[in-house]
């Protein structure tokens, strides 16, 4: 039996994750900062600007939820709803709506969505991708549920 030696590899890839650590943390910690930063000052605007209209709907064309929503959502908030359509996104010009739905939406799951910004608290997040996949199939149960909480929290 021979002697076994230490990887050398091994060790010099942990000495450069550290190094590499070290130096891009002060960069991460920057980077998390001024995303949180970005996200305070899009709350500032939107409690201060949209007082009457406090909820960003987004949904698209798709024919699985397009005229369930133009019938069944629209109508009762669109008085307090600031909406975008996802289908014309081409079109869309750097905006408030659209800086806070690209925060605030995510990267997942993110039409139809609706984000109720009540004043200096939380937003709150109704997402109806995945209610909408049963929908399709014949279950209307989740996407009524979500329409259901939604409408709780405006007072429709």
């Amino acid at each position: 039996m021979g002697i076994i030696a230490p990887k050398k590899s091994n060790t010099a890839s942990k000495v450069l994750i550290a190094f590499l650590v070290i130096i891009l943390s002060p960069v991460l910690i920057i980077v998390v900062f001024l995303y949180l930063l970005w996200g305070v000052v899009l709350y500032m605007t939107i409690w201060l600007t949209w007082r009457k209209r406090p909820v960003l709907f987004v949904y698209s064309d798709s024919p699985v939820w397009k005229d369930y929503i133009e019938r069944e959502i629209l109508p009762y908030i669109q008085d307090r709803a600031v909406i975008l359509n996802w289908s014309e996104r081409k079109t869309w010009k750097t905006s408030l709506p659209v800086l806070a739905f690209r925060y605030f939406g995510g990267y997942r799951n993110f039409n139809p969505i609706a984000i109720v910004f009540h004043s200096f608290r939380l937003v709150k997040i109704y997402r109806f991708f995945e209610a909408f996949r049963e929908f399709k199939y014949g279950d209307p149960t989740k996407v009524e549920g979500i329409k259901e909480n939604l409408f709780d929290a405006l007072g429709v």
